[in-house]
């Protein structure tokens, strides 16, 4: 935030959310959360504060600037700690990843916007993630 002044509030919230905003767009990468996983960074409490804190891009008003709807689906699915457990994992990634580009194939053309509030198509019968209410 250097170059951001620090004695305008404006500027400084604009700046916050652009980062949040970012980090929660990377979200839609399940290589990235693949590394944070391997990390351990998914296993620290402030860290999983943070991501409850980024539920906020949920709401109507933030949704709207997301560009890659599976940030939000990914960003449900971080809250679990079954699912933080279980990215460590290379096969989960993939397994992660393919589903996702299965959603994007067979979606693509029918209207449909982003994912819905459950599971990308048969993640939840293959996984031992916590099915998304």
């Amino acid at each position: 935030m250097d170059s951001v002044s620090e004695s305008d509030p404006k500027a400084i919230n604009r700046a916050r959310f652009e980062l949040e905003l970012e980090f929660v767009q990377a979200l839609a990468n399940p290589y990235y959360l693949h590394s944070l996983a391997q990390q351990n960074i998914l296993d620290q409490p402030a860290f999983i504060n943070f991501l409850e804190y980024l539920l906020y891009f949920k709401e109507k008003d933030y949704a709207r600037f997301i560009h890659y709807p599976h940030a939000l689906h990914h960003l449900e699915l971080l809250q679990h700690a079954q699912f933080r457990a279980d990215m460590r994992q290379d096969e989960f990634r993939d397994l992660l990843n393919q589903k996702q580009f299965d959603f994007w194939r067979t979606n693509r053309n029918n209207g449909t916007t982003g994912p819905n509030t459950t599971s990308p198509p048969g993640m939840a019968e293959s996984t031992t993630t916590p099915a998304v209410p």
